[in-house]
């Protein structure tokens, strides 16, 4: 997860204000919220076992 630096300004009435977030580090917070919401959909999916990626990489030649 990325970290996030960020610059606060106050409102006019010194109460909750804006975060300025450069653009790089925004892109990089929607990528991070769109693995999360991937991980959350794929919740409920059964595991597959270490042994058996290696199994299936070697059968394509990748390993």
């Amino acid at each position: 997860m990325t970290a996030v630096k960020e610059r606060r300004r106050a409102g006019k009435k010194g109460g909750n204000g804006r975060v300025v977030l450069s653009r790089r580090r925004y892109e990089r917070l929607l990528e991070d919220l769109h693995d999360l919401a991937v991980v959350a959909e794929r919740r409920n999916e059964p595991s597959i076992s270490l042994e058996d990626i290696k199994k299936r990489l070697r059968k394509r030649g990748r390993l």
